[in-house]
């Protein structure tokens, strides 16, 4: 990412604080896995947005109008000791040149030029209960002020939810956050591809995994999230995470997977048929549920809004369970009454950026909000016929489907990142029988 890109996101957010405020931002601490073994360090998503900024150990400081700085890092110093051992910094001098601060000052310096930041500030833009022990620093630096009160040191008189407005922001994707995105939905969608060209009976859950990861990280990306990898009666679990089992013969394989690119993140599910053949009531479920997925994503489009992609897929999986005779009734009942939740239990999609589930409101008031260009979204229903589902007919059972697309809203037509992930039946079959 260039670094006009957090200038500019900077700018922008200073403008909407006003002046008075400060905000401050702390990085993602670093997380033990167990005893001294740390977890991969990923930055915070907001911290990321608004410096690029890839150490722990750091805090951003924004306070608007402020002739001396206005954009202030407080990073670790340079340390060759440490650097052997963990690996480079940037330092001050480095965070000023490469990322863009007005100013910057070693990390154990903050608890001496924090407060006298925010002196004579009137509001402090601060997310609260994210990281706890940084609350309680915040909070501290600000009683401290008071306790000085009759110095004629005055503390802030407000705190404000600074995710509110930033969230609000982070929802609308510049060129080079699709550009980030889309990169990432491609590698996904290799990643899929190789999976269909691997998968066969005996192969195991794991397997897959395994191609799914070799395909990420010889790209230079990270899983977004844990993936999913159910194959039979697991491909009915939402959230199955063991992937440990045997694939069978005749059975489907539900595959779950995005990855992270630059901290961008895609979020793509296909299912297939463990043999590289479809039987006649895996495609008849499939079938609607593609259809769903297609009905959704045609909803996708500015003006919209957020619930109608999702009451599209519920329209047309409806319709397709009364034809499969799993449901019975007037479509118009049965979706008012909820019926379909029986077999297509969660929403169609959800927001896409920085976070695999990413933020913004869903709703504006009491209202769905709106949906306009630069937005991203998943797209996915999907149909569950677990085999201890009441009035399921066998041929039907332990069928699990799930369609998930990436899509951002434009001017016009929706765009799907994903769509080099194949989907239609004959492209997935024709890919497999290749081997």
């Amino acid at each position: 990412m260039v670094r006009d890109e957090f200038a500019r996101r900077r700018k922008q957010l200073l403008r909407l604080m006003g002046r008075d405020s400060i905000a401050v931002l702390p990085a993602a601490p670093v997380r033990h896995r167990n005893n001294d073994v740390e977890y991969p360090f990923r930055q915070d998503s907001d911290f990321q947005y608004l410096t690029g900024f890839g150490e722990p150990e750091a805090v951003a400081v924004l306070v608007p109008g402020r002739s001396q700085a206005e954009y202030i890092l407080f990073v670790r110093d340079r340390d060759p000791e440490r650097e052997t051992w963990d690996g480079r910094r940037a330092g001050p001098a480095g965070a000023a040149r490469s990322y863009g601060a007005d100013d910057a000052f070693p990390i154990s310096d903050i608890d001496e030029i924090l407060p006298g930041l925010l002196e004579n500030r009137t509001r402090v833009f601060y997310t609260m209960g994210v990281y706890a022990d940084f609350d309680q620093r915040v909070v501290g630096w600000v009683n401290g002020l008071r306790t000085q009160a009759r110095n004629g040191r005055h503390p802030p008189q407000e705190f404000v939810a600074l995710d509110h407005v930033l969230h609000d922001m982070r929802l609308y994707k510049s060129s080079r956050e699709i550009e980030l995105m889309r990169t990432a939905a491609q590698i996904a969608a290799r990643a899929h591809q190789r999976v269909m060209r691997f998968c066969r009976p005996g192969a195991t859950e794991y397997q897959v995994m395994a191609e799914l990861l070799h395909e990420f990280r010889r790209h230079n990306a990270d899983t977004a999230y844990a993936p999913i990898v159910g194959g039979g009666a697991n491909s009915c679990i939402l959230h199955y995470r063991d992937n440990d089992q045997p694939l069978s013969d005749g059975d489907l394989l539900l595959v779950d997977a995005g990855c992270e690119f630059e901290c961008y993140a895609s979020d793509i599910t296909r299912t297939l048929p463990v043999n590289g053949r479809f039987t006649p009531e895996q495609r008849a479920v499939y079938e609607i549920v593609l259809e769903a997925n297609r009905a959704a994503i045609d909803r996708v489009r500015p003006g919209n809004h957020w619930d109608d992609p999702h009451t599209a897929a519920v329209r047309v999986i409806t319709q397709g369970l009364v034809k499969l005779g799993l449901l019975k009734g007037r479509v118009t009942q049965l979706i008012r009454c909820g019926a379909y939740k029986r077999f297509f239990m969660h929403r169609t999609g959800h927001w896409l950026g920085l976070d695999v589930h990413d933020v913004g409101d869903y709703k504006v008031g009491d209202e769905w909000r709106v949906l306009e260009p630069g937005m991203a979204l998943t797209v996915e229903p999907g149909i569950y016929l677990p085999a201890a589902a009441r009035g399921v007919p066998k041929r039907f059972r332990n069928i699990g489907i799930r369609i998930e697309d990436d899509v951002v809203v434009t001017r016009r037509a929706p765009e799907v990142l994903s769509a080099r992930a194949p989907k239609e039946v004959e492209q997935i079959e024709a890919l497999m029988a290749r081997g």
